[in-house]
């Protein structure tokens, strides 16, 4: 293999070049090259060319960070717009709500004063229906006396005026008072109810015994011990009766 010695190295700084003197083994020179600046390898041209692709290099960079601030400022303004708008909608929502709450509590107060008032309507009716319940009670057994004042006659003497006048006009009297009655009982709704071969219900008749009767009805009411009387609909008072054993 040949070595290589190098014996110069020439810079010249005025003229912007350098050269070289190789020689061998054999001290045979070898050819001296001059680098000018207008070769491809000139300092100048290196030197401009760097400046160049690191003037693009930075101005690319800017153009980077350019487009990086204003996306930033873009996402920003997004964020601030959504933001401003998050406020909007938060405050809507309150008011549907406290709307809705509103409207729920003045339904509820207009429910509940329809109630009072159909309530109040109702006892007022009711104590305008019911206010002579405890006086129409009370002639309850006044009318029974007279009934039975009227069944202790027997009923051939009832009319008898020729042999048995007194006590004839007595029942007659009598029976005028408990008719009397009987249609003042009428007239403010109090309604008398119980009579033979009625059929039986617990919620008018109160039956006091059971006896078999073939010729009647099982089931139904064969004896009326005391006739029961109904207020506007409302039993007053059951009817006191005997039942036909089924």
């Amino acid at each position: 293999m040949r070595s290589i010695n190098v014996r110069s190295l020439a810079v010249a700084s005025s003229s912007s070049s350098f050269g070289c003197n190789i020689t061998g083994n054999n001290s045979t020179p070898y050819k001296a090259y001059n680098l000018s600046t207008s070769q491809s390898f000139g300092s100048r041209t290196f030197g401009t060319t760097t400046e160049n692709e690191e003037t693009k290099r930075e101005e690319n960079n800017d153009q980077k960070l350019n487009d990086e601030s204003a996306t930033v400022d873009e996402e920003q303004a997004t964020d601030g717009e959504k933001d401003s708008e998050e406020p909007e909608q938060s405050r809507e929502e309150e008011l549907q709500v406290e709307v809705t709450k509103l409207k729920d509590q003045l339904l509820r107060s207009l429910a509940e004063q329809e109630n009072i008032r159909r309530i109040a309507k109702k006892d007022v009716q009711s104590s305008k229906n019911y206010a002579v319940s405890s006086f129409a009670k009370s002639l309850l057994d006044t009318h029974d006396n007279l009934q039975r004042a009227m069944e202790a006659v027997p009923e051939e003497l009832r009319v008898d005026h020729e042999n048995h006048k007194t006590l004839a006009n007595l029942y007659e009297g009598i029976k005028m008072t408990d008719d009397n009655f009987t249609k003042a009982f009428k007239k403010n709704n109090l309604i008398k109810y119980g009579a033979v071969d009625d059929k039986f219900d617990p919620n008018l008749h109160n039956a006091l015994f059971e006896y078999a009767d073939d010729t009647k009805e099982a089931g139904t009411v064969g004896q009326v011990m005391k006739s029961g009387f109904m207020l506007n609909k409302r039993v007053l008072r059951p009817a006191d009766v005997g039942t036909i054993k089924k």
